[in-house]
């Protein structure tokens, strides 16, 4: 399982935002092909090679990355029935703390991980009755290509990535199971309280480094 989810977070990391408007008339595959390009041009990019440019690097993945994703709905999804017990003041706190606790997760990954892959699309399949879609792609790497299903719904903003799948494996899936177990226990507060935890363990190792 933790290979998996290293896998899961190393390749969100290759989404950049493309421009809104584009972002908004764009057809699922689309939403995504271009600012995947986008992304393996700045991984590729030689001057963050040097260490005192990965914060910078650091920075830009996560503030056009964070526009892709809808964490509003990757959170709700993750807590699933769970999600109500929170009240909207910690619906809001939960989703803010979760997408920082996992921007940290795979920027840490894709940093060192990055091997020259590029992405193979393979199907877009949209769905008949709702506003949703999955994006079939692969990555294409020197050991093997990685399957990568991409789950995306459509908002006033366009289409949003709420799940990521890997070799089959959901993203939201994961953390549903751990977030279930502690609420099993313990409140939606004490849950918060141990995601901020987390961060403030992340922002501690990151100082440490920088």
């Amino acid at each position: 399982m933790k290979v998996c989810i290293a896998v899961i977070t190393g390749v969100l990391a290759l989404l950049l935002l493309a421009p809104t408007d584009a972002l908004r008339a764009a057809e699922p595959q689309a939403a995504l092909q271009g600012p995947m390009e986008e992304a393996l041009s700045i991984l590729r990019d030689p001057q963050y090679k040097d260490a005192a440019r990965k914060t910078e690097q650091r920075r830009l993945i996560w503030e056009v990355v964070y526009k892709v994703f809808d964490f509003e709905e990757v959170s709700r999804r993750a807590l699933a029935r769970d999600w109500e017990k929170l009240s909207p003041e910690q619906q809001e706190e939960f989703s803010q703390v979760f997408s920082d606790v996992l921007g940290n997760v795979y920027l840490d990954r894709i940093q060192g991980a990055y091997q020259d892959e590029t992405i193979a699309y393979l199907a877009e399949v949209v769905h008949e009755s709702k506003p949703l879609a999955v994006v079939k792609t692969h990555i294409v790497r020197k050991s093997g290509n990685i399957p990568v299903d991409y789950s995306l719904h459509k908002t006033a903003d366009g289409w949003r990535v709420y799940d990521v799948k890997v070799e089959g494996v959901s993203l939201i899936k994961n953390y549903r199971t751990q977030f279930q177990e502690i609420l099993s226990k313990d409140s939606p507060a004490q849950l918060i309280v141990r995601l901020r935890e987390k961060l403030a363990e992340q922002r501690k190792t990151l100082d440490s480094q920088s």
